[in-house]
């Protein structure tokens, strides 16, 4: 199981192991926790008493954010993630090794390497693309390219999320989409 830190206004900062969690914690750096907890065992006083620490799935910590404006690092994996593995030119679900990054605007064009130009794409449609924007092949866009904000990204980055933390994200990107 993966924590979810929250830096001090509870925007997403990064994923924790539980170790790692229980080190803030027991360090007293948490200002509030919450969602469903694991428990860890610790050593044995001269008692006999075991310890243990309940570490919630997540947890806001007294850090604070260093970037003002967040972009997350474009990678394949992320890039395919949202869109579930599907070519956003014939729509096709696809292995992700069976697709490739397209950029909207092709680099040939001067387009760039950036997550508001680039789309999952299928390598036939890539190829049948090549070197021209989606109105110059005839290959209208099943989705709008777009950057993913803080929650967006730590839902992608996510493995196996916890319900409390998807409820957490998925609330909060969607609040900061309708400011945005």
């Amino acid at each position: 199981m993966a924590i979810l830190q929250l830096g001090q206004l509870g925007l997403p900062s990064s994923w924790l192991s539980v170790e790692s969690a229980a080190t803030l914690m027991s360090k007293g750096r948490v200002l509030w926790a919450a969602g469903p907890v694991v428990t860890l065992r610790g050593g044995r006083d001269k008692s006999g008493c075991q310890s243990l620490l309940d570490v919630p799935a997540i947890i806001a910590t007294n850090e604070r954010l260093r970037e003002a404006h967040f972009i997350p690092a474009l990678s394949n994996r992320m890039l395919f993630k949202p869109d579930n593995s599907q070519c956003q030119y014939c729509g096709q679900y696809l292995p992700r090794l069976q697709l490739t990054r397209d950029h909207v605007i092709p680099r040939g064009q001067g387009g760039l390497d950036r997550w508001s130009n680039v789309v999952a794409a299928c390598k036939r449609c890539n190829a049948v693309k090549g070197c021209r924007t989606p109105e110059q092949a005839n290959m209208p866009l099943l989705a709008v390219p777009f950057t993913p904000n803080r929650f967006e990204f730590m839902y992608l980055a996510g493995h196996e999320l916890q319900r409390e933390q998807l409820d957490y994200l998925s609330a909060n990107w969607r609040s900061l989409r309708a400011w945005c």
